[in-house]
């Protein structure tokens, strides 16, 4: 399965010159945890991402002013992104490479064309895990049927 059949399209941009409270706004208003980072130049190629984390930790712990700091002053570069034709297990591979919950999903041009998180994958390797759980339960079901049949085929003699 690809990650663009699992990744939400619908993705919040911001500018890089754009304030950390516009930025917290837009995530709030989304209820979102993450803004993709563009450059005026080209709006569907991410240059960065700030996450509602880098706004606790980077600004507000740090006593900076979010209507006076940039977006582009604390986003993380460069962007740990994703393909649309990426699997399920490379992506994961991907964000535990690069340490990320989030990461935008990019055409071949490197376009942005939606978002993935953890939270969208769990679901999915949830439902995987359940299907190995159940294979499991149906193989024990039979060992025990052949063992109870060999025993009544024993007493039966």
């Amino acid at each position: 399965m690809s990650i663009s059949s699992l990744c939400k399209r619908v993705v919040v941009t911001i500018h890089r010159d754009a304030t950390i409270e516009n930025a917290a706004l837009f995530m709030r208003s989304s209820h979102i945890g993450d803004v993709v980072v563009v450059d005026a130049a080209d709006t569907r190629r991410p240059i960065g991402i700030i996450t509602d984390r880098d706004i606790a930790v980077e600004v507000v712990a740090q006593g900076l002013v979010p209507a006076q700091t940039t977006v582009g002053s604390i986003m993380s570069t460069p962007v740990v992104s994703l393909r649309e034709e990426d699997g399920f297990l490379e992506a994961l591979d991907k964000m535990s490479a690069g340490g990320v919950r989030r990461a935008p999903v990019l055409d071949r041009d490197g376009h942005l064309k939606g978002m993935v998180s953890v939270d969208d994958l769990v679901p999915l390797l949830a439902r995987e895990l359940a299907k190995i759980g159940a294979l499991i339960r149906h193989e024990q079901a039979a060992e025990m049927r052949k063992t109870e049949n060999s025993f009544s085929d024993e007493f039966a003699s």
